[in-house]
C-alpha cells in the first residue's frame, strides 16, 4: 500500500498537483488520490471519508470542518493548514481564508 502511495504522489508531482505544487489543494473539489497526496496523514480511506462527508453535507465551508471526519483531528489539521483550501484560498488562522 506505501508503494501505492508513493507511485500515486510521484505521479501527482509530475503532473504538477500535491503538497509541493504552488496551489494548496480545495477539498471541496480535489478527488480522493489528491487529497491522500496532499494532506499529510490521509491516505485513501481518509480521503474517500472527506469527498463522502462532502457529499452528504455539502461543500466546506472552512477547513476546521475537516475535524468531523473521523481520524483527522486539530493536530493533523494544524500540520497541513498550509496546503488546503476551501474554494481555492489558502486557509490561515481559524480556518479563515487569507
Amino acid at each position: 500500500m506505501k508503494a501505492i502511495r508513493q507511485i500515486v504522489l510521484a505521479a501527482l508531482l509530475v503532473a504538477g498537483i500535491g503538497p509541493l505544487a504552488a496551489a494548496p489543494v480545495d477539498i471541496n473539489t480535489a478527488d480522493a488520490a489528491t487529497l491522500a497526496a496532499a494532506i499529510n496523514g490521509v491516505g485513501p480511506s481518509r480521503a474517500a471519508a472527506i469527498i463522502a462527508y462532502r457529499e452528504a453535507n455539502g461543500p466546506f465551508a472552512s477547513v476546521d470542518e475537516l475535524t468531523a471526519i473521523r481520524g483527522i483531528g486539530p493536530k493533523l489539521l494544524e500540520r497541513n493548514r498550509e496546503v488546503i483550501s476551501v474554494g481555492g484560498q489558502p486557509m490561515g488562522e481559524g480556518g479563515k481564508a487569507r
